[in-house]
């Protein structure tokens, strides 16, 4: 009885305290599915593959590169400035000074507002698109690749950089007409080589994916065929002896036989009125290169390095061969042949400036000095042209010798750095005769391209506003005829 009694009083408990027992377990159930639910998730989380860290950039490279750009803003103003200005006529010193200053500011305004976006964004072989029109999308915060799988720079950092590329490039050319052509024409020229020659040279040779895109063969053919025209086919141009020099050199020839030679060639004095100018700003372009061209790099590394040293001995070298040169077949070595062989040395180097080793850029200056005084002495006389400042002598044949070489003295048997292969991560196997053959493709696709568009743009300014100044504005001088006002009061 006493066992049943127990028995009895058990499962009343049992029954009658079930419903707090529920009530309780119903209480807790959201926790614990909650539990369960973060457990899930990290369980979850350490299943997936952890999402790649955003790429910082080095502050030695930011930092390098911005000192890069304004050194390159240097050799344009008052550089470029100084050495074609000491070259002219006093009673045209302003003028070019104005031209060069002037062409400086609009491709910079030009380059902002949509030539960054159509040379370096994603489009076809030769133009980019306008998805960085004004910049959209270009932040503080947004990063753009260099030659280093997992190294990058601030975007902002290489539009200013390859802007000023853009500026001193149309900069060259006004040396090859100055002291005759209308200052309208001239900007109105500018602005349509700039969109239709310089943009699809620079988006052609430069634009490519970044290394990071290159992780296997496949990746590697995908991100190659998003590449330039010219880059797609091999040709290498480490700082613009295409992009910048040929291109340039090819549009001032044509504009120095469609503006015409200048009033009283040959039978008017035309010297040089300052040479101290054109010292002073020969010394300033060698000083900016170094940002050119080690810049160029876009990091601070060993490549930079070995780009600066190349600028360094090339542009020595073929001041002293210009100038033995001319010493040997004129009786004096001069000032301006000085000048004139460093700035020759200096386009030589830029194409090849990371690529080759020292001895070859040494080689490279020597043969630049020589061919150079050849190309603004016999060459000029073959071609017939008044080029007033010699702008194809140095910077087309120069920029032509220094882009073909650059294949020859690229060779890593012969010093060179050879070609990096990004999928196998080591340098490839070096094809002497097919990368001449992809640099000589290079120039001559510049020559036709920048031909071609120069002798249109040319054209329409021609029609619309007229390329040249009057005569007598001309006899007077462009400083007071076009700008009002005199370099110097006697």
């Amino acid at each position: 009885m006493k066992h049943l009694l127990s028995v009895l009083a058990l499962l009343g408990a049992v029954t009658f305290g079930a419903p707090a027992w529920a009530q309780e377990t119903a209480a807790a159930a959201p926790a614990v599915v909650e539990a369960v639910a973060a457990v899930a998730e990290v369980a979850v989380a350490a299943a997936e593959p952890a999402a790649a860290p955003a790429l910082v950039p080095n502050k030695g490279d930011n930092a390098w590169i911005m000192i890069c750009a304004a050194l390159v803003i240097l050799m344009s103003i008052p550089g470029l400035a100084l050495f074609y200005g000491g070259l002219v006529r006093s009673k045209n010193m302003l003028s070019v000074l104005m031209q060069v200053f002037t062409v400086f500011s609009l491709i910079t305004v030009l380059w902002v507002v949509y030539g960054y976006s159509l040379a370096f964004t994603e489009g076809n072989a030769f133009f980019g698109t306008l998805d960085k029109l004004f910049l959209n999308g270009v932040t503080i915060e947004s990063v753009g690749a260099t030659f280093s799988k997992g190294v990058v720079i601030s975007e902002l950092i290489f539009v200013i950089f390859q802007g000023a590329f853009a500026a001193i490039t149309c900069g060259l050319i006004v040396g090859a007409f100055a002291e005759r052509a209308k200052f309208a024409a001239i900007l109105v020229f500018m602005v349509i080589w700039f969109t239709f020659s310089y943009i699809p040279m620079a988006h052609m040779v430069w634009y490519w994916a970044g290394p990071d895109a290159y992780t296997d063969a496949a990746a590697a053919e995908a991100a190659g065929a998003t590449a330039g025209f010219l880059f797609q086919h091999g040709a290498l141009d480490f700082a613009g002896g295409t992009v910048v020099h040929i291109n340039a050199a090819i549009a001032g020839l044509v504009g120095a036989y469609m503006i015409g030679k200048r009033t009283g060639l040959g039978s008017v004095a035309m010297a040089p009125h300052s040479l101290t100018f054109t010292m002073i700003g020969a010394s300033l372009l060698w000083f900016g290169w170094f940002g050119f061209n080690a810049g160029s790099a876009l990091e601070a590394s060993g490549g930079s390095a070995l780009a600066m040293v190349n600028t360094w001995v090339a542009t020595a070298s073929a001041a002293l061969s210009w100038m033995f040169a001319e010493w040997i077949f004129k009786g004096k070595p001069s000032m301006l042949g000085a000048a004139s062989g460093a700035v020759a040395g200096l386009v030589a180097i830029t194409p090849a400036a990371g690529f080759v080793g020292v001895m070859g850029a040494i080689i490279l200056g020597l043969l630049a000095g020589v061919i150079c005084l050849w190309g603004v002495n016999g060459l000029k006389r073959m071609l017939g042209a008044d080029d007033s400042l010699d702008v194809f002598g140095v910077h087309g044949v120069g920029g032509i010798l220094g882009a073909i070489l650059t294949g020859v003295f690229a060779d890593p048997a012969l010093g060179g750095t050879g070609v990096y292969d990004y999928v196998a991560n080591a340098v490839a196997p070096y094809d002497m005769t097919a990368q001449v053959i992809a640099q000589t493709k290079g120039v001559v696709t510049c020559i036709i391209w920048s031909g071609v568009v120069s002798v249109i743009a040319y054209k329409l300014v021609d029609i619309f506003i007229g390329l040249r100044v009057p005569e007598e504005d001309e006899r007077e001088g462009l400083d007071l005829t076009s700008h009002g006002e005199s370099a110097y009061h006697h």
